[in-house]
């Protein structure tokens, strides 16, 4: 006969425990000389082209532990955004390695996690800057596109019309 699953805030709390640990390993497990301390992400973002990609799906559990732990869409929106910012940057040859090593994006959205289960008003605040943050990540790179195609258009209006046009 199986035995029944734990109560729903035994589950949570081993949940929580089980991804902590994980982000802990992933992110800080190996001490360095200075009291510095790296990951295995870190190292399995070392391999080039596979390397970062192992390390999103390995960081998109915990994102999707959240999700079933009913964490706000908001703050799952910026979880994610910090799992994307790792993959994308850790891409980068070398200063894309040294990111991965320093950003610890796992310990991050498990910080994250902590928070949003936390009591109502600091649920709150973090859902609103969470918001802020996805808002202002969506932005930038909108606004670095406007003005890359500004610059399109005012140079080929140049070229067309002439320096003196």
């Amino acid at each position: 006969m199986p035995t029944p699953n734990p109560r729903p805030a035994q589950r949570q709390s081993a949940v929580r425990a089980r991804l902590k640990r994980l982000a802990w390993l992933l992110d800080s497990a190996i001490p360095l000389p200075g009291g510095y301390r790296i990951g295995l992400d870190g190292l399995i973002g070392l391999v080039p082209g596979l390397g970062d990609v192992v390390s999103a799906v390995l960081s998109s559990y915990i994102v999707l532990e959240a999700a079933r732990l009913r964490v706000p869409g908001s703050v799952l929106l910026r979880m994610g955004l910090n799992v994307a910012l790792e993959l994308i940057i850790g891409a980068v040859p070398v200063a894309g390695d040294l990111f991965d090593f320093a950003f610890k994006a796992n310990e991050r959205n498990v910080r994250l996690l902590e928070a949003s289960l936390g009591p109502p008003e600091q649920v709150l605040a973090l859902r609103r800057r969470s918001g802020w943050t996805v808002a202002a990540a969506l932005a930038v790179p909108a606004l670095v596109l406007l003005l890359a195609l500004a610059l399109v258009i005012g140079l080929v209006t140049l070229v067309v019309a002439g320096p003196f046009g």
